[in-house]
């Protein structure tokens, strides 16, 4: 199961430096001209978990595998993308095929780093993208709806059941509001036919805000009016500075926490990042813990037992039996899985059962 988020932003705000610390790699170039990003580039990520090594320690793990998340680095957009403006086509295509949107803003003044638009200014930045992706979506769904509208007509049940879907998001589009504000209102189903949709401004928005490295620590006033901004939208934001953590990249692990406690930073902002990604969609971890290897996995949060099978292997859903789960802080406070056992803490879960958070199972199943 993999997810992905997709950087976007307008050109020189920071994306590609910071897919480059993200990924450890140079495969994004990064340079001081507009469209410096035109395939875009794709690296996956260790999600930082310190749970992994605390139940490594405990089953004596040889090795430890982390869970992981994508990032793909998307060519910056620019004003009138959904007109083709740019490298808008390209781009709006790209999107699409992402999970949710990091949105990178710039929040730091250096004339010699040009701005396409000539002025700081990160809401309004936040706002030509968004503009841009709405009016991508309502050129598309206007056309989409009338075609469906003619085949509920004729009583074809598909339609009839996407109809009032497409007419409800298009009515936001037309009021100037993006998709993903109408998932609360939905059940799982029309929610399930909204993503089938694959509207740009369905996907789920977190505000990166690129700072100068002084501003690391404390933000500035422009992180603050993207605060104001994310949180009016029920959206989240970050305070990264992309030059810090490139360092940070190139550093041996020992050297990267001094330079970032010399910087006044508790962790690098590359972690608080990719947690918020993790948390952005909806995705939990659970754990297989033995001798020979503990190792994360990734779920949707509501996943049920057979489904979190699946994830490691087909042939564990088909013949799933039950899943043997110890809770993480009952495996860790009991020292591991025999004192969780002799404790009456571990439980044997049907197919009903709800995967939590930090849950260690061993899944039994006929093949």
């Amino acid at each position: 199961m993999g997810f992905k988020c997709g950087i976007v932003g307008l050109p020189n705000v920071g994306k590609s430096t910071l897919f480059n610390a993200l990924t450890k790699t140079a495969q994004a170039q990064a340079a001081n001209y507009p469209f410096c990003t035109i395939e875009p580039n794709t690296g996956e990520v260790a999600v930082p978990d310190p749970r992994l090594r605390v139940l490594a320690d405990i089953a004596r793990s040889k090795e430890i595998i982390p869970t992981r998340i994508a990032f793909v680095d998307i060519a910056g957009l620019v004003r009138g993308a959904s007109k083709g403006e740019g490298l808008g086509n390209q781009f709006l295509a790209n999107i699409r095929e992402v999970d949710a949107t990091v949105h990178v803003l710039r929040c730091f003044e250096d004339d010699d780093i040009t701005h396409v638009e000539g002025r700081i200014d990160p809401v309004a930045d936040a706002e030509t993208i968004e503009t841009e992706l709405m009016l991508a979506d309502l050129e598309s769904l206007e056309r989409r709806t009338e075609q469906t509208r003619k085949r509920a007509t004729g009583r074809d049940k598909d339609s009839m059941a996407m109809l009032p879907v497409m007419e409800a998001s298009l009515k936001l589009l037309q009021e100037g509001r993006p998709v993903r504000t109408l998932l609360p209102t939905l059940g799982a189903d029309e929610q399930a036919i909204l993503q089938s949709l694959n509207l740009l401004t369905a996907h789920p928005v977190l505000y990166v805000c690129n700072v100068a490295e002084a501003d690391a620590a404390t933000g500035n006033r422009h992180t603050e009016a993207v605060a104001a901004m994310a949180k009016a939208q029920g959206a989240e934001s970050v305070v990264i500075s992309a030059a810090i953590e490139a360092e940070v990249a190139q550093l041996p692990d020992g050297e990267s926490k001094e330079f970032l406690e010399a910087l006044g930073l508790s962790e690098a902002g590359l972690d608080r990042l990719i947690r918020a990604g993790y948390k952005l969609l909806h995705l939990i971890t659970y754990f297989t813990v033995g001798p020979k290897e503990t190792r994360a996995w990734t779920i949707e949060r509501g996943t049920r037992a057979p489904q979190a099978a699946g994830v490691i292997h087909s042939d564990f859903e088909r013949g799933f039996i039950r899943a043997h789960t110890i809770a993480y802080d009952d495996y860790v406070a009991l020292g591991g899985e025999q004192g969780a056992k002799e404790a009456g803490k571990a439980r044997d879960e049907g197919k009903d059962y709800v995967v939590a958070d930090g849950d260690v199972i061993h899944f039994r199943f006929n093949t």
